[in-house]
């Protein structure tokens, strides 16, 4: 990359932050570009170059986000510590807890990831998130944590049946005070037990 590509995506990276940063604070509606301009040292006009429209700058804030998040948990899932401990740091990650989203992005996510196929949080899920998750639970058997009787198969319904009550309106405009809730619930409900 030269030189100039390179301060071009340190200074889309940055406005992505900044973005990122203030939508965190005070929600998406919130905020003005200008805002956005200030916080990251740049012109709206800049801002408008990069991304079009707010509309298409919050949807780039997005993917920002959730390869960032997504960067983190890579980095757990691959790393040679105890599936326990990995389900640990990957539960109580204080960069996704409740309390570190904002209701607004939080309630934008899910609604792009309840519009169906095409949205990239659906495709996101689909190619990364999920196979990823398998292997886990496959990690987790071969380490006698996860219940071996519990087949891929079963698991794969208990996820997609917890996805789509989440997915429901009215389920994902309340549930945001509970995640890390629902999150422990979900990666302890399948440890199973174990017949002596």
């Amino acid at each position: 990359m030269d030189g100039f590509k390179r301060r071009s995506e340190l200074k889309r990276t940055n406005i992505l932050q900044s973005a990122l940063d203030l939508f965190m604070k005070f929600g998406i509606s919130k905020v003005s570009v200008a805002e956005i301009a200030k916080n990251a040292n740049v012109s709206q006009v800049t801002i408008y170059n990069y991304f079009g429209s707010k509309d298409k700058l919050v949807d780039e804030v997005v993917v920002y986000y959730i390869e960032e998040i997504w960067s983190e948990f890579q980095k757990i899932i691959d790393s040679d510590i105890h599936i326990s401990e990995k389900i640990k740091q990957i539960i109580f990650n204080k960069t996704t807890s409740a309390s570190s989203i904002n209701e607004e992005i939080y309630n934008y996510i899910i609604k792009d990831f309840s519009s169906g196929t095409g949205s990239y949080i659906e495709e996101f899920y689909t190619n990364k998130a999920l196979p990823e998750l398998i292997n886990l639970f496959d990690e987790g058997k071969e380490q006698g944590y996860i219940d071996s009787t519990i087949s891929n198969e079963a698991i794969l319904i208990y996820i997609q049946m917890f996805r789509e009550y989440l997915q429901q309106k009215h389920v994902y405009e309340q549930v945001l005070p509970y995640t890390e809730e629902l999150t422990k619930m979900f990666f302890y409900g399948i440890v199973g037990y174990k017949e002596k």
